[in-house]
């Protein structure tokens, strides 16, 4: 029987429910949702395949353990019985990092010292050696202190899991790619949907659906830490990549349509679609959305600047009734906006068919949802 471990991915507040569908068709068991994570069972297959295949979660953490630490002594001894030699070498590096909340140790510099004196302690006693040079791959280790009891985990992802490598440069405020996933899948975009965004920016939106419409993994043009980690056969990685490319929808209809009055957002989106290698599926025209047309059967799906963003309220204000005047926003033509104006519908006109709070970075938004 494989060996499984328990795994943690952090993601956006509101998008809990599509992480736990996306896990379960990665093949995770005893999946927990908790507010902003969700926990899971999975073995080395299923760390490498979130890892790719993820669109939402921010990173893949294993949980190495979980315990009450009201002192220092409580949590060297706590890290001291992790089993950190089932995935640390001996020549790796294991830097530590982490946070506190709410609890009796709250000086996090203070913790780092503590955990990373536990933890080559208990690896001197399995390596029998004093001295780790640590030249070795990276192990990060993270800790979470909230409210007196800490977890520690190992993060297998390296670089969150939202870098793609398609948005090497962005235009002001984009969306985050693990949001805009999230917001594509709350509006239903399939193999066949047509979508559109009239503020493209720097493409996300557009780029996110096409690879939910084709099945592209989204951690395909990238590489992760625990790539490089010898505990995980390079087997498991090869045939995790080729299962991906395997699944990848070519004869998927998905077609997008992009707008931008910013000619260099234009010019960005499409040298972003070129680098996700899904240029072909996308539209893009420089037009002012005062001359927005829809497209017929099309999802409108859009991150609008405003208030605190790019633009002062007034203004923002003023575009919301304008993109009322030109999106149908009906049955025909579904729309989902994010915005962190709580008066949008007052301004766009009409009221939405559901709302969903989620937060673009710190900031609280609502997704306005017309259908």
């Amino acid at each position: 029987m494989t060996q499984t471990f328990l795994m943690c991915c952090p993601c956006h507040f509101g998008l809990e429910r599509t992480l736990h569908f996306e896990l379960t068709k990665i093949g995770a068991s005893d999946i927990s949702v908790q507010d902003g994570r969700i926990l899971f069972r999975g073995d080395y297959s299923v760390l490498a395949k979130a890892n790719l295949c993820l669109s939402t979660a921010e990173r893949v953490l294993v949980q190495l353990g979980e315990f009450p630490a009201y002192t220092f002594e409580e949590l060297f001894q706590g890290v001291k019985k992790l089993p950190l030699e089932n995935w640390i070498g001996k020549d790796d590096a294991f830097p530590v990092k982490g946070h506190a909340l709410d609890s009796k140790l709250h000086s996090v510099p203070d913790c780092q010292s503590i955990i990373k004196k536990a933890a080559v302690e208990r690896l001197k006693l399995h390596y029998r050696t004093s001295w780790f040079a640590e030249t070795g791959s990276v192990h990060q280790i993270q800790f979470s202190l909230r409210k007196n009891i800490c977890a520690v985990y190992l993060d297998t992802s390296g670089i969150g899991l939202h870098k793609r490598g398609y948005r090497r440069n962005s235009n002001a405020a984009p969306i985050k790619e693990t949001l805009a996933a999230g917001i594509i899948d709350l509006a239903r975009v399939r193999s066949d949907s047509i979508l559109a965004d009239p503020f493209c920016g720097s493409g996300t939106f557009l780029i996110e659906a096409a690879f939910k419409a084709m099945h592209i993994a989204p951690g395909l043009n990238r590489h992760f830490a625990a790539e490089k980690w010898g505990c995980i056969p390079e087997q498991i990685w090869r045939e995790a990549r080729a299962e991906a490319i395997a699944a990848i929808r070519r004869d998927s209809a998905f077609e997008a349509y992009g707008f931008d009055k910013d000619p260099e957002a234009i010019a960005l989106t499409e040298e972003n679609a070129r680098k996700a290698g899904i240029k072909k599926r996308i539209h893009l025209q420089q037009r002012d959305i005062a001359d927005f047309e829809p497209i017929e059967n099309s999802i409108t799906v859009c991150n609008p600047p405003y208030g605190e963003r790019m633009l002062d309220i007034q203004a923002a204000e003023s575009l919301y009734r304008i993109m009322g005047c030109v999106f149908p926003a009906d049955k025909a033509h579904p729309c989902y906006v994010i915005s962190p104006d709580s008066e949008f519908e007052t301004f766009f006109g009409k009221k939405a068919s559901k709302r969903r709070k989620l937060y673009n970075g710190m900031l609280q938004c609502q997704l306005y949802m017309y259908f």
